[in-house]
């Protein structure tokens, strides 16, 4: 008789590897993608809503378009352009959050899984294959660059179904999707260029932070309009959707990803694997510094990445606070705008208390950000067997977490309190009215909802391991765009109050809330036992 394995018959070769790698990269990053989507598609259509709220009549329109002539304005949140049509309004409140917001997610995911799935050596087996390094690299970009053509097409779906002018919509949300390509290409180069994933990321973040110092130099300063040219952002800005749309720019960009990404996949066929063109020095001294203990391994874990956020972090701040006297005094000149703003979720500006105390408040996304990814890095070390030496050592699950918690922790302070001395610094430059308790204030006044993000992470490490980073950011990232959502759109009060925001004071401007604060810092404590319990029941991804 004929063996089972001789009747059946082969796979075609030209089609089920290239099939498989594809279904793989899709299944890496589809959660991501669909997030990102979902995100794009609200925030657009919120902000369409949001006008129809804010601007009610001619005064209102002229009102808003006072901005363009603000360099403060245009330097924070981007060259206003034709804020009279609920499509210019949605494209100037949303166009550069959500650019940043896909552009990061192309990156990091580029670098993870390229770089860091070939680093953790899963990618061998699938190398020592028929399909070719060149070919895998190609096709775990094409997948990404869907999903960023997706979230492009999430932006156009949101303006359109909610009345902005379908042609206009098409062209913000290529400039979204060309953006994120862009960013993408670019994750995807570095992780042929560095060896290790933290250095390719590192890359691929420093491109981008200069592309957005870039535009925003450019668009505070009008002599320096053509650095819009020579950056992502820029260049999105520049095709104007609802402005007189110009395709050129966006054709540009379009021609830059794509040679990034082709030299991306062309570079990846000539270097070593788990190599790169640009490796770390071989041969050097041990550094042994803080390796005597758990306790000290945690922080010497947490002290780089820390290092990075605090610079971004800081420079953000030292130019908010900078452009204090600038963005109080016009919106003294003009109280409508003062209205309008408080409107769309930016209210008391007015004053350098109040105006420090909204952009205060935005500094719990970014640090509630950095405490779910620290906790996500715990996670993927353990995937990775990174930590696999550490276990086997008499120490300790319950260790292991205290310290890494406490670490991040201690991270979370050091971040804020970078943002208020950056801030204060900014507001002495200019001599605006802004004391040094007060601006560390309004900092440490976000630690509760930073900590909430802890303790959501740490609940997941125990119990969802997969979704640290998903879970652990939930408060704040997902927390603000709730309040924004409920008061823009005018859902129900109890809505907004789901949201950790809702109960966070306007510090300086206003006291503390101290039993709310108390309360979010006690819900943090016990999400973070309770993924302990799950931490230490569950079994190692090992």
């Amino acid at each position: 008789m004929t063996p089972a394995s001789a009747r059946v018959g082969p796979v075609p070769y030209d089609q089920a590897p290239w099939r498989a790698v594809t279904a793989l990269a899709w299944r890496q990053v589809r959660r991501g993608a669909l997030v990102v989507t979902a995100l794009t598609a609200a925030m657009s259509a919120t902000a369409v809503a949001a006008h129809r709220s804010a601007v009610q009549d001619l005064e209102d329109a002229a009102a808003l378009e006072a901005l363009a002539g603000n360099p403060a304005i245009r330097t924070l949140f981007g060259e206003p352009v034709s804020l009279d049509d609920p499509g210019g309004f949605a494209v100037w409140r949303t166009g550069t959050a959500l650019a940043v917001v896909l552009s990061v997610w192309g990156l990091l995911a580029a670098t993870r899984i390229i770089r860091g799935e070939e680093d953790a050596g899963r990618w061998e087996v699938l190398l020592a294959g028929r399909v070719p390094v060149t070919t895998v690299v190609a096709r775990h970009v094409t997948v990404l660059v869907a999903a960023q053509v997706l979230a492009g097409a999430a932006a156009f779906a949101g303006l359109a179904a909610m009345g902005a002018a379908a042609a206009g919509a098409a062209v913000h949300g290529a400039g979204l999707a060309l953006c994120g390509i862009f960013f993408t290409a670019v994750g995807a180069l570095t992780a042929q260029v560095f060896a290790t994933r933290s250095a390719a990321t590192g890359a691929a973040v420093a491109a981008f932070g200069a592309s957005m110092l870039a535009k925003m130099v450019a668009d505070g300063l009008p002599a320096l309009g053509w650095l819009h040219w020579l950056s992502p952002f820029g260049l999105t800005a520049l095709s104007r959707p609802y402005g007189g749309a110009s395709l050129w720019p966006l054709l540009l960009l379009a021609a830059a990803g794509l040679a990034v990404a082709v030299t991306a996949a062309a570079a990846s066929g000539r270097r070593d694997i788990r190599g790169g063109y640009l490796s770390p020095p071989s041969g050097r001294a041990p550094r042994l510094r803080l390796l005597g203990s758990v306790q000290a391994f945690a922080v010497r874990r947490t002290l780089r990445p820390l290092a990075a956020w605090s610079a971004g972090i800081g420079a953000y701040y030292l130019l908010i606070g900078v452009l204090t006297l600038s963005m109080t005094a016009f919106l003294t000149d003009n109280p409508r705008f003062a209205e309008l703003a408080a409107q769309a979720g930016f209210a008391g500006l007015g004053t350098v208390h109040g105006y420090t105390a909204t952009l205060f408040a935005l500094l719990a996304v970014p640090a509630g950000a950095f405490a779910a990814v620290r906790l996500a890095a715990l996670a993927a070390d353990e995937a990775d067997r990174r930590l696999t030496l550490l276990f086997a050592q008499p120490v300790t699950r319950t260790r292991v977490l205290v310290a890494e918690t406490a670490a991040v922790c201690g991270g979370l302070v050091v971040l804020v309190t970078v943002a208020g001395l950056a801030t204060w610094v900014g507001t002495e430059a200019v001599g605006a009215d802004l004391g040094l308790l007060a601006a560390l204030h309004g900092a440490w006044n976000v630690l509760p909802i930073a900590l909430l993000c802890l303790g959501a992470g740490a609940l997941a490490l125990g119990w969802a391991p997969r979704a640290v980073a998903f879970i652990g950011s939930l408060p704040a990232a997902g927390g603000f765009l709730l309040k924004v959502i409920a008061d823009s759109a005018g859902l129900p009060a109890w809505v907004a109050l789901l949201s950790p925001f809702a109960h966070l004071a306007a510090v300086p401007d206003a006291p503390a809330h101290g039993q709310a604060s108390l309360l979010m810092t006690a819900g943090a404590v016990l999400a973070a036992t309770a993924g302990l319990v799950g931490y230490r029941l569950r079994d190692l991804h090992l």
